[in-house]
């Protein structure tokens, strides 16, 4: 059940309010006994609410006495000191994160033959995204089918953006697709890459006459391997990254061969 703390208040400023909601004007020794709040610690209490805009005072009236702002604006204000707050907050941790960004060394490069793999669908995609994130020169994505298992509007928005932030950063960005795929891509998903990425000078897509698999290549030196399920072949069951330049090579070969040959995407 939703509380008064939820918001922010304290166990006595919630009581408090209450209590002058029910009571209405009422003085600091009222609103004590009505709310439980103890004399010690009322004034510190009303003063808190009152700093919120939850209560108004009457200076004027001796004893000076206290009245509850309508619930409606109360918990409009208590909201937005929370988004305030929450908006604080998210700035506090970015800055945090340009700091480490600036402090924290880029990992050594892997050994030649390393391979780590990510299991379904969704770690497969943010294996594909964290291994775009790193490219330096280029990025050739080969597309030949469709996986059922992945959301086509939500994977292609979240490709996109990091395809964006690539370009923006300087690399190349070349996109291989079968014939099927372009003729099933939905319209919306087409919509997105052509309003995001169809301009930049770095990037360009070609439709190849025979395109199998999915695959991401990534400064020519590692290769993301799409893996399907064996037993449902339309759908994504894992993705293998590999460090190994003579495979990236091997495989950036017969990329480049199909590319030659593909169609320009208009």
């Amino acid at each position: 059940m939703a509380d008064l703390r939820d918001l922010g208040l304290s166990e006595y400023e919630a009581s408090a309010y209450r209590a002058l909601l029910r009571t209405g004007p009422a003085t600091a020794k009222e609103l004590s006994e009505e709310s439980g709040v103890p004399m010690g610690r009322v004034y510190d209490v009303l003063g808190s609410i009152e700093s919120q805009h939850l209560v108004r005072s009457q200076a004027a009236s001796r004893p000076k006495k206290y009245v509850a702002v309508e619930p409606e604006t109360a918990l409009d204000r208590l909201l937005e000191d929370r988004k305030r707050e929450l908006r604080e907050k998210g700035d506090q941790y970015e800055a945090v994160v340009d700091e480490l960004e600036a402090d924290l060394q880029t990992p050594s490069e892997p050994e030649e033959g390393f391979w780590t793999a990510a299991l379904g669908p969704a770690d497969s995609l943010d294996l594909l995204l964290e291994r775009i994130d790193t490219a330096d020169d280029s990025i050739r994505l080969l597309a030949g089918f469709e996986s059922t298992s992945f959301d086509v509007a939500d994977t292609t928005s979240r490709i996109v953006d990091h395809l964006e932030d690539a370009l923006e950063r300087g690399v190349d960005v070349s996109v291989l697709i079968s014939q099927d795929l372009s003729s099933n891509i939905p319209d919306e998903v087409n919509e997105r890459y052509v309003a995001v990425l169809a301009e930049h000078p770095g990037y360009e897509v070609r439709i190849g006459p025979v395109v199998e698999g999915n695959v991401t290549i990534v400064d020519d030196a590692e290769v993301c391997l799409e893996v399907t399920n064996p037993v449902e072949p339309d759908e994504s069951f894992a993705m293998i990254d590999l460090h190994d330049t003579t495979f990236a090579a091997d495989v950036y070969e017969v990329f480049a061969e199909t590319w030659t040959d593909a169609a320009t995407l208009d």
